[in-house]
């Protein structure tokens, strides 16, 4: 198994990475939350890894944090959830906005990720609720003790993106990319799209 990669980020382009590590270059697929927090090409890089293999690939996976690689590892284990479909999760969500959505059994914010459906997001919170402390983070308070907070514009802008056909990495870019400050939904969405031709 690998645990960890320490070398120089060659190549990014979502969702994959390629990191040389003593002469080696390895492939690593990753989540936007990840490729945000990335160096410029040739700087040093610390990816913690997760390496699945099937009977045609070989695949790697490589997150900033311990968390984000737990939360990774506890989503696959769910019936039905993927590691493609684990990646989209963490690409549209932090690991604590996820802890949050199955604290308070938050499945109108889980729908609004792409991939994920009705069921699926019924089926997460039933199968994570007792494993929060798998994939790290301080423990929440008790359910009903606090406020389950509303998605941002942003994020509703986010999810509005995605459902007219862009990509959700796409979708996230083009939102951060934007001053979304005091701007509704609406506005945010009218940004966006207004920068992609730029």
């Amino acid at each position: 198994m690998i645990g960890f990669l320490r070398g120089v980020l060659v190549a990014k382009k979502p969702p994959s990475l390629l990191v040389e590590v003593r002469g080696v270059g390895y492939e690593v697929d990753a989540p936007m939350s990840t490729f945000y927090g990335l160096p410029e090409v040739g700087g040093e890089i610390l990816l913690y890894t997760h390496l699945t293999i099937r009977e045609d690939a070989h695949s790697l996976f490589g997150f900033l944090s311990e968390t984000e690689r737990g939360l990774f590892r506890s989503l696959i284990k769910v019936n039905g959830v993927g590691a493609r479909l684990a990646l989209g999760i963490l690409s549209g969500l932090s690991v604590e906005e996820f802890r949050r959505c199955i604290e308070f059994q938050d499945s109108a914010r889980l729908v609004r990720l792409p991939g994920i459906g009705k069921k699926t997001a019924e089926r997460l919170i039933v199968e994570l609720r007792d494993r929060l402390p798998e994939f790290g983070g301080v423990p929440l308070p008790a359910a009903g003790s606090l406020p389950m907070p509303e998605a941002s514009p942003a994020d509703d802008a986010t999810a509005a993106l995605v459902a007219l056909g862009f990509k959700p990495q796409d979708a996230t870019a083009m939102v951060r990319k934007v001053p979304r400050e005091g701007k509704s939904r609406e506005d945010i969405i009218r940004l966006a799209l207004q920068s992609v031709g730029k």
